[in-house]
């Protein structure tokens, strides 16, 4: 424990423990106070100043402590100073002091207490910052709510200090005036319940819930504020209609057609977008392929001789298309349209908050999600207007396979092609423009990629600038600037992955005021909602995320919030989102790495494992990669996890499971894996962390007692005597 608490601990407990053994609870009632109070009197009458002075700070020392006797202090306070200059006096007094025991509060707890309950104080912090003034607003205003313990709790959410104590000041002035008041009186006063009537108990609790109300009325007018200038259609032809036919606009449409709403869904390009056309489907199949050649080419490793593969990449190419083709059904406009949705191929535009304008026709619905998706970005480099460009939407329509491929991006997707096209046998250069590749991971995972990717033939250049492409006598060439160093890459395609942009041009948002984050995807609350409460987004249009599987989760906050939002809503909870990275060996990760833990200031610990101790990996020559597994220090809550190995995707559930639903390592660590499996290294991993924090103690002791059951004490007492 942090030294300077230590001291704040000994110090407020021997405060605390003199004010017990002193016996000045005893005095602190309301017998004690009127018995005195003409002796009070007399010694303000005698010297104002002074006993103002020593009343106000024994006020705020009292009220810091969170000692008994402040209702007291109140009703003293009112009958020297009456209503005017108590109320003044008291209520700066118990305000500063109560401020003081909140910071108290979080010197000494908030962040042990953070650390044993993270993802509960990440729920209520993301509440407080939301609502939290208002919440402390309504505590303050029922006196039902010991003020001590407000204090005592709030320290240790992450409220501001300030907000606090000007939310306190304004809160507690009612109560402190209505004790006051009661001061003036207090000869007439037969106990402290007397002071709150039924009645005066019931006006402060209205007072209390009125600022939730006044939020709620703030709320409608700014709706009909939004929808003023638009008028209301008084029948729809759906509930919901979704503009967008990949993973996230055709979850939504199934789920709210499994709830028998009418829905409608709108594609102006091809049924199951990215996903399935130009992204996930062909990429994996392209990579599997090429995985294929590697694996001939690197069979000679386990004994089985083989020549240099062949590749036949118009054969490839047609393996994707396969692939594509075999999916597609489960994407169709057939299948959705069986499963009760309408299905439009064309372009909308929405023309209200509540009308979509299709080629001839105009819908209307009470929820609109728009599920647009987003496209690769293209950078602003000189020539490149007339350079043969490829993205990861245009790649799948190649028929030759280039000999010299630059790639530009050294993200997921740029790392992953590099890879393939390499094993299929190009000369392949990856520039990145950062120190590593992946450069949202750990440093290590960077380096391992890297190491990989070159072992395999690629040239990576990192913290390298693209310049500018010409077209040579001998072909194109990318200029790039490394180190100072300007360097020429000559290419037959250039494949651009420098990132993607949401697809919200063209659907009429400007005119209803629907704005743009600065990552240029659409400005949502928490819960979807774009300024218009009825019209919802999901997918990588919303970002953060541009993943299949996050999209898919976003459908289903979109879908359930627009169809049963005025009962129950729900906030996306991004906290548990896997990622994976299908290069050979995979990379893998859920929660937090070191870099981003660092990032956040979360304390951690580290435990690492070595996939070459893994049995499976050994039997199978794939032991390059590891594991990381972050923890709380001390406990076997896990964190985040990373992992890097062969089809590390496929047993990174594991982790996220556990992560989601509150299981530790330890039971992990008590599950029964199937031998010999990679997957078992996440156990292995468990193993590693428990192997880190042996009860010592315990286990000394367990060697003393074994040693005495085995009569080793007997043994040398004979040698001793002997």
């Amino acid at each position: 424990m942090n030294r300077k608490r230590v001291y704040l601990i000994v110090l407020l407990a021997a405060v605390v423990t003199l004010f017990y053994l002193s016996g000045a609870p005893a005095y602190f009632t309301l017998e004690t106070v009127q018995a005195y109070r003409s002796d009070f009197q007399a010694l303000f009458e005698q010297s104002p100043w002074q006993v103002a002075g020593i009343f106000f700070a024994a006020y705020v020392v009292i009220t810091a402590l969170s000692l008994p006797g402040a209702t007291l202090m109140t009703l003293l306070g009112g009958a020297l100073f009456g209503l005017g200059w108590g109320l003044l006096i008291i209520s700066f007094a118990s305000t500063i002091g109560a401020t003081l025991a909140f910071v108290i509060s979080r010197f000494l707890f908030r962040k042990p207490i953070e650390k044993r309950f993270p993802r509960q104080f990440e729920r209520i912090n993301r509440g407080v910052e939301r609502d939290g003034a208002l919440y402390l607003f309504t505590l303050r205003l029922v006196p039902i709510f010991p003020f001590f313990m407000i204090n005592l709790v709030m320290g240790l959410t992450r409220i501001k200090t300030v907000t606090f104590y000007w939310v306190s000041q304004a809160a507690m002035l009612p109560g402190t005036a209505v004790y006051v008041n009661a001061g003036g009186q207090l000869g007439d006063l037969e106990s402290l319940g007397g002071i709150l009537s039924p009645s005066l108990l019931a006006s402060f609790a209205l007072l209390a819930v009125f600022p939730w109300i006044a939020q709620r009325l703030v709320l409608l007018v700014q709706k009909r504020k939004a929808y003023q200038a638009f008028k209301r259609p008084t029948t729809f032809d759906y509930d919901i209609l979704v503009i967008g036919g990949g993973s996230a606009g055709l979850v939504t449409s199934y789920i709210a057609s499994a709830v028998n709403a009418k829905v409608a869904l709108v594609e102006k390009h091809k049924m199951g977008g990215d996903c399935l056309n130009t992204g996930c489907v062909p990429s994996k199949a392209l990579i599997r392929a090429a995985r294929a050649a590697h694996e001939i080419r690197t069979a000679s490793r386990f004994g089985v001789t083989s020549s240099e593969p062949e590749i036949d990449f118009a054969k490839i190419m047609g393996h994707v298309h396969q692939a594509i083709r075999d999916i597609e059904p489960h994407d169709s406009v057939e299948r959705y349209t069986s499963l009760g949705v309408d299905v439009y191929q064309e372009h909308a535009t929405l023309t209200s908050p509540w009308e979509v304008h299709l080629g001839e026709q105009t819908l209307t619905a009470r929820h609109i999600v728009i599920a647009t998706g987003a496209r690769p970005r293209i950078p602003s480099l000189p020539g490149i207007e007339n350079a043969p460009v490829l993205t990861s939407e245009t790649l799948w329509s190649l028929t030759e396979q280039p000999k010299r491929l630059v790639v530009l991006g050294g993200g997921a997707i740029g790392c992953e092609l590099s890879q393939s096209f390499a094993r299929l046998g190009t000369s392949v250069t990856l520039v990145e423009g950062t120190p590593q590749l992946m450069g949202r991971e750990d440093t290590d995972v960077g380096e391992h990629v890297e190491a990989m990717l070159t072992r395999e033939g690629v040239t990576v250049m990192t913290n390298t600038q693209a310049l500018e492409i010409a077209l040579t006598e001998s072909g194109y060439q990318l200029a790039v600037e490394n180190g100072g160093e300007h360097i020429q890459l000559p290419f037959d395609q250039l494949l651009v992955s420098v990132g993607r942009q949401a697809n919200v041009e063209g659907l009429g948002l400007e005119a209803l005021g629907i704005t743009t984050s600065e990552a240029g995807t659409l400005e949502l609350n928490e819960r979807l909602q774009t300024r218009l409460p009825n019209i919802w987004a999901c997918g990588d249009v919303a970002g953060p995320y541009q993943l299949t599987h996050a999209a898919a989760h976003q459908a289903w906050h979109a879908a359930v919030n627009a169809l049963f939002g005025e009962l129950k809503s729900f906030a996306v909870d991004y906290r548990f989102m896997p990622a994976v990275t299908y290069t050979q060996p995979e990379v893998a990760r859920v929660g937090l790495n070191e870099k981003e833990a660092k990032a956040k200031g979360v304390d951690f610990e580290l435990t690492h494992y070595a996939m070459e101790d893994s049995d499976r990996a050994i039997a199978e020559g794939a032991t390059k990669g590891f594991i990381k597994v972050l923890t709380v220090p001390g406990r076997d809550k896990i964190l985040g996890a990373t992992i890097v190995a062969e089809n590390a995707g496929e047993w990174l559930t594991e982790f996220t499971l556990a992560m989601k639903h509150g299981l530790g390592l330890n039971k992990l660590l008590g599950t029964i894996h199937p031998y010999p499996t990679l997957g078992e290294a996440a156990k292995a991993t468990a193993g590693v962390w428990k192997n880190n924090h042996k009860p010592e103690r315990v286990l000394a002791m367990l060697k003393r007692y074994f040693a005495w059951r085995r009569g080793e004490d007997k043994v040398k007492d004979k040698e001793k005597n002997s």
